[in-house]
């Protein structure tokens, strides 16, 4: 059972309505999601992700040990240099995503929310005799996101992750509510054009626009990396041996995935999205017809409209219609077939 992160101070902001799993803790919105989605595209705002599993690791040996279990290079990771890595079963399947940067002393990485006990449980099974030390940090240090060209600055006390996103912060826990108020309270005087509290929701449909997956949504137990589009920004095809690197070698060299990730606009006529597992047919099977996937993610769009990721056969037709459920869908390809 995963452990629930600490509920964010956050949510005694006006308007602040909580997020349903598996982002429960932070705010899915602050009573205007589409309002909240603009700011956040136009860099804007800051997203409370407090709810994140942070773990840190330390010692001499870090980023050589590392190496060793996750899917990315990091041997050599300078300071200050994003990246995210998976973790894999022996026979190539995902079971853990992190999001890392190293500031020259400690390896700073993400997961998922409650994650983070499972992650630390399997690397502390792997120290062997490596100098490293692994700790599970999240009850003090709150993860905030702040989107690509934001002109908001970093506290001196936080760690930045900067990627082509936007920035992730891990702040001390104990200081979200003062870097909150800088916003929402005084942006004015201490961040100008700032922008506002922005909720979970605005965040994850501006990653299904950006065909990112996510652990535990866009994954089950059968998951390769392959069938996402995480090889290369989250697997290094030319690195050493990893626990499944079999697996992501064969299918890279001598086949393709049995499923792939697709992007589908969704009938906007419809009043509700479909959730996460309902399953997708052809359009021209009906709904009784052969399951052929399942939708991932599902969300509104402030230009879009209703769109969603949805894990399906590799050979489904790109040009074939399909129905999520009873709510017609048009796809766009993320993992060729």
């Amino acid at each position: 059972m995963l452990r629930p992160s600490p509920a964010s101070p956050l949510l005694s902001l006006p308007g602040a309505v909580p997020a349903e799993a598996p982002d429960e803790g932070v705010a899915a919105h602050y009573g205007d999601l589409f309002r909240e989605q603009r700011a956040l595209a136009d860099g804007s705002g800051f997203v409370d992700l407090s709810h994140r599993g942070v773990v840190t690791v330390t010692g001499p040996e870090r980023l050589s040990w590392l190496h060793l279990l996750l899917t990315q290079h990091v041997s050599d990771l300078a300071p200050g240099h994003a990246t995210e890595a998976l973790i894999l079963s022996a026979h190539g399947h995902i079971e853990h995503a992190v999001y890392l940067v190293d500031d020259g002393e400690t390896t700073w990485m993400h997961t998922e929310p409650g994650n983070q006990e499972a992650l630390i449980a399997y690397l502390e099974s792997m120290k062997f005799f490596y100098r490293v030390e692994v700790a599970d940090r999240t009850d003090e240090i709150a993860v905030v996101h702040l989107p690509a060209g934001s002109i908001a600055e970093a506290p001196g006390s936080a760690v930045v992750r900067e990627t082509a996103h936007g920035r992730e912060l891990f702040l001390p826990r104990a200081g979200l509510e003062s870097f909150a108020e800088g916003f929402t309270g005084g942006s004015s005087r201490t961040m100008p054009g700032a922008g506002p509290a922005i909720g979970v929701l605005a965040l994850e449909a501006l990653r299904v626009e950006a065909h990112r997956p996510r652990l535990g949504l866009e994954t089950d137990h059968r998951t390769i990396p392959h069938e996402l589009g995480w090889i290369g920004t989250a697997v290094h095809l030319e690195k050493g041996c990893y626990r499944g690197q079999e697996t992501v070698a064969r299918v890279h060299n001598l086949g393709k995935p049995p499923r792939r990730l697709v992007f589908l606009h969704l009938d906007g006529s419809e009043v509700h999205l479909p959730p996460h597992g309902t399953p997708v047919r052809l359009a021209s099977d009906g709904e009784e017809g052969r399951q052929l996937g399942f939708i991932t993610t599902s969300a509104r769009h402030h230009e879009l409209g209703p769109i969603a990721l949805a894990l399906v056969k590799r050979n489904v037709p790109l040009d074939a219609p399909l129905m999520a459920g009873g709510t017609a869908a048009a796809q766009e390809a993320v993992v060729a077939p």
